[in-house]
């Protein structure tokens, strides 16, 4: 075991030591303040619906895959989208709202 070995081991252990620092403290800030937690629930419940109704308008037909693996990745690439021009709208309504104001 030479050296690059031993800062690869390093640095996996410190990407997963970082990943959890990252999922674990805003969870933990959160259940501090539950109004915050709800608005996080909120917002995870319209990317669930979103997802659902993309799963519903995707494509189950692929070469070489079976259907349900393509209408996942179908509904996954329809979320994308969704989620790409609603925030190009986003940013379109922020910016003439700031001409207005």
């Amino acid at each position: 075991m030479d050296f690059i070995d031993i800062g690869l081991i390093s640095s996996y252990a410190l990407i997963g030591l970082c990943t959890l620092a990252a999922v674990i403290i805003p969870l933990y800030q959160s259940f501090g303040d539950p109004k915050t937690l709800l608005k996080s629930g909120i917002g995870f419940g319209i990317m669930l619906i979103i997802f659902i109704f993309s799963y519903f308008f995707a494509d189950g037909s692929s070469a070489g895959v079976d259907e349900s693996t393509s209408r996942i990745v179908g509904a996954g690439i329809i979320t994308t989208y969704t989620f790409f021009f609603l925030a190009i709208a986003g940013i379109i309504y922020t910016e003439i709202s700031k001409i207005f104001s």
